[in-house]
Parts: C-alpha cells; sequence; structure tokens
C-alpha cells in the first residue's frame, strides 16, 4: 500500500516509529532496561540516525504494578520522533543500521525490531499541546495499544477531541494524553490503530488508573472503544536528548 500524498497540514506533524517489545528470553526481567540502554547507546556510532531520529524515550514496564488491564507479555514501549515521516522507512534500510544496531537486535529482543514497530501520527489531546514536550527520566506512563484487527483497515482519523472513555475515572488525572494513529501497513501480529499515552506525576496515580480501566466487553464497542488492546504501566528508563 503506497502512504497518500503528503498535504501541507501533515508537513507539520509529528511522527513516531513505536514499537512494543518483548525480551530476549534469556534475559531476567530486571535486566532487560540495562540491555536495552545499551543497544541503544550503538546509535551513536550511526551518524544517520541522529539525522533522522530527534527523541527517543524507552518506557519499560513497572514489574511491580499489578492490575486485571495490564499485560505481562511484553517488557517495554519504545517512542521514537522521527524528523520526517519518511525516516521511518528509510531507517530500516539504513547501511549503518544494518551494520551496527540490527546485529545486536537478538541480544536485547525477542525478534528483530522492524517486525514489532508501528509509524505513527501523532495528536496531543490534553494537556501541554507543545510538540517539543517529550518524555523525560523516570515519567511514569499508562500506554495503550488499541482496535487491534487482523485484517489492517487503514488508519482511522484523528480524534478532534479526546474520547470520553480516555480520560473516565482515574485516567482524567493524567498530565498529558496523546494519541498516536498508526499511518502504515503495521507488522504481522501487531495491527492496532491506536497508541494512548497517558503521562502521570506518580507511580501511585498511575496505578489508579490502571485499576479503574473498563476492559469488559461493552468497553470493546465504538470508534474510540479498547478493542483488542494491550494495556502496560511503563516507567522512561532511558531518554535522548
Amino acid at each position: 500500500m503506497k502512504p497518500a500524498k503528503m498535504s501541507e497540514k501533515d508537513s507539520c506533524a509529528v511522527w513516531k516509529m513505536i514499537y512494543l517489545a518483548r525480551r530476549n528470553p534469556a534475559l531476567r526481567p530486571q535486566d532487560f532496561a540495562q540491555a536495552w540502554r545499551e543497544h541503544s547507546a550503538l546509535g551513536r556510532q550511526c551518524r544517520n540516525v541522529g539525522q533522522r531520529v530527534k527523541a527517543v524515550a524507552q518506557c519499560s514496564r513497572d514489574l511491580q504494578a499489578d492490575a486485571a488491564a495490564l499485560s505481562k507479555d511484553y517488557d517495554g514501549v519504545n517512542l521514537m520522533v522521527l524528523a520526517e515521516r519518511e525516516a521511518g522507512s528509510a531507517i530500516w534500510c539504513d547501511p549503518q543500521t544494518l551494520a551496527v544496531m540490527r546485529p545486536d537486535e537478538p541480544r536485547v529482543f525477542a525478534d528483530y525490531v522492524r517486525n514489532f514497530s508501528l509509524l505513527c501520527r501523532q495528536q496531543v489531546l490534553h494537556g501541554c499541546r507543545s510538540v517539543d514536550v517529550l518524555p523525560q527520566q523516570k515519567q511514569v506512563m499508562l500506554i495503550g495499544f488499541l482496535q487491534r484487527s487482523d485484517v489492517w483497515r487503514g488508519a482511522a482519523a484523528l480524534p478532534e477531541i479526546c474520547p470520553p472513555q480516555w480520560q473516565s475515572a482515574a485516567l482524567g488525572l493524567a498530565s498529558r494524553i496523546v494519541c498516536n494513529t498508526v499511518d502504515e501497513q503495521p507488522p504481522s501480529g501487531y495491527g492496532y490503530r491506536h497508541v494512548v499515552e497517558w503521562w502521570f506525576d506518580s507511580v501511585e496515580q498511575a496505578q489508579a488508573a490502571a485499576l479503574s480501566l473498563d476492559v469488559s466487553a461493552r468497553a470493546q464497542d465504538g470508534e474510540f472503544g479498547w478493542g483488542e488492546h494491550v494495556f502496560a504501566l511503563t516507567q522512561v528508563t532511558h531518554a535522548r536528548p
């Protein structure tokens, strides 16, 4: 599928590469964040990565968090802000990346990164609207991958306002809510339409939000219902710049 021709509005958009990671099973859960940081450090050897990637936040799963809605099948979420949309495809065939970073991926992850990454367009729905506000070290975030479909139907329209379900109950205590809408055919098994970030000022607030999540059958329906989902309570364990 070829991407639609970019409009003037799209040229001002914030593009992200987001991935939902499983660790290499040989790594203990408590060792994953450090191995992930070591992998990210290899990017300093790749000049083209620095030109294509503006910022990175590695959000590791909180191993102490316990709520019925939270998944324990994944170990982290990477939020990578791109210099432009085209960087989302160029990075996969970059010779430096292929030579330096890709060979290290099996040491850290259960699969190659390209096989669990999503190209998304960002929209801030609540809180500070500045595109320069990025998650920093220790930022607590509840992150939801929503509305999976085995047959990807293209990106849903970006919500004009924050859907009520996304800010109900304890979710409404989030200082910032960001919706990232998938904008390209996703890899097999990752056919989500939205990745939503809820930023909190404390782990306690995020835990309360996770406990408040309604994942019953009635919460699955509607354009902005959860649908098939993965929720993870995370903390940023590495960020740059």
